[in-house]
């Protein structure tokens, strides 16, 4: 790995970043910025045409950054052939879960297009998010298999992505970015690949290490986000203001971590990574992961709770859901983004849809992207659409929704991300 080690130091190495989506291209642009040659390598035909014509769908990544790093030689492209001779390779693919089980079809795809063109010190690292173990044990035979090289006569790591969309102060660049290797060789030359990428690295051990990294990161928010989720709803039916209990906890300065209540989890991490742990505990130990089946059951009925509260408030008004216009603020899955991958907001507007109301969107994040087939409208946030929806259901917290101008429209508001604290409005608050 030496020479491989010598060629990233001297940014002659050729990268290729398999997957251009929330993950993939923040890497790839990153790579070209500080010198690399770099294929973008992407399945979907329409996101390459994107990319080739410098509109960005990823809401991190401007047209300008794309832009400049076409005019410096990055190659988006559907074309396997143009991973030819590549020197570093990052993988970062969607693993989803089908029927409860780990996809991982994404991965052994892009394992069988890399292994017809690897070569002896060339590197392979992984970064989509999966089980611990699947690096050495997946990927690195369908590697050996289709190259005829072993594991050493090739590098091969794993380093979880760390991407937290619309973050303003975290970002690719100066979030620390855990690094692993089957062996010293290959550790030492994922660690210098992305130490020319970001201000720091955390190598561990393994690569099963690297992956539990992840894994632990976003079961550790899925728990407490069903803590708070249930709260919220006992709170409630004991009388108490949970949102100023958890305003007045997080004046703790030790020992206490805030996280707030709202219509469920989203994203690509927070819905599906806790049940990949799940999933490897069950199938490889036999036991049964409490924790992770207890807040899968929470997060994913909070869209059910919503239905209830809207109902409710409705039926306070003498209207039925049946028919009654449902104006829904926020489609993507937090604040700031237009990621809305597993979002909850869907499935509230699923289950609203099944009582027979008359679902709108409305997200300026996501109106002007790509976001493919959506059964429902997506429509502008102003005063006519508030005032002409029976009710309002504020499920993210977007700085474009102003919060009085929500109250004095709306006839009748759920707000399920506090929003409207402080105002006066005809209501709720989760």
């Amino acid at each position: 790995m030496e020479t491989l080690i010598r060629k990233i130091e001297d940014r002659t190495a050729k990268v290729v970043v398999v997957g251009q989506g929330y993950v993939g291209l923040p890497v790839a642009m990153r790579a070209v910025e500080v010198g690399f040659d770099v294929v973008g390598f992407e399945a979907s035909e329409d996101r390459v045409k994107s990319l080739l014509a410098g509109e960005s769908y990823v809401g991190d990544i401007s047209d300008a950054e794309l832009s400049a790093a076409l005019d410096r030689g990055y190659v988006p492209t559907t074309d396997a052939g143009a991973l030819a001779d590549f020197d570093i390779a990052v993988v970062s693919v969607p693993t989803p879960l089908r029927e409860g089980m780990p996809d991982l079809s994404y991965i052994e795809q892009a394992g069988g297009d890399l292994a017809r063109h690897l070569r002896p010190d060339a590197c392979v690292i992984l970064e989509s998010t999966t089980y611990p173990g699947t690096t050495t044990e997946l990927l690195g035979p369908i590697l050996e298999n289709g190259s005829g090289l072993a594991v050493g006569q090739f590098g091969l790591g794993y380093s979880p992505e760390r991407i937290d969309p619309g973050n303003a102060t975290f970002g690719l660049v100066n979030t620390p970015k855990v690094v692993s290797g089957a062996g010293e060789a290959s550790l030492a030359a994922v660690d210098a690949f992305f130490s020319a990428l970001v201000d720091s690295t955390v190598p561990v051990g393994s690569c099963a290490e690297a992956e539990l990294v992840k894994l632990l990161e976003n079961t550790f928010r899925h728990v407490n986000i069903a803590l708070v989720n249930e709260l919220a709803m006992f709170a409630r039916d004991l009388d108490v203001d949970v949102w100023r209990a958890i305003e007045a906890a997080d004046t703790k300065p030790f020992g206490y971590m805030k996280f707030t209540p709202g219509p469920g989890v989203g994203g690509h991490c927070l819905p599906i990574d806790p049940s990949y742990l799940a999933w490897r505990v069950k199938n490889h130990l036999g036991h049964t992961f409490r924790f992770v089946e207890l807040a899968n059951d929470i997060n994913e009925h909070m869209p059910d709770y919503v239905h209830e509260r809207v109902a409710a408030l409705l039926n306070r008004d003498r209207k039925a859901v049946n028919g009654s216009r449902v104006l829904l603020l926020g489609l993507a899955y937090k604040k700031g983004t237009s990621d809305w991958r597993e979002s909850p907001s869907v499935h509230v507007a699923d289950r609203l849809a099944g009582s027979g109301a008359e679902i709108r969107f409305c997200d300026p994040y996501i109106a002007d992207v790509n976001v493919g087939p959506l059964e429902f409208p997506l429509v502008d946030f102003n005063e006519q659409e508030l005032s002409d929806a029976d009710v309002v259901v504020v499920l993210v917290d977007h700085d474009d929704f102003e919060p009085s101008t929500i109250a004095r429209h709306a006839a009748l508001v759920l707000d399920t991300k506090n929003l409207l604290r402080g105002h006066d409005f005809e209501g709720e608050i989760l």
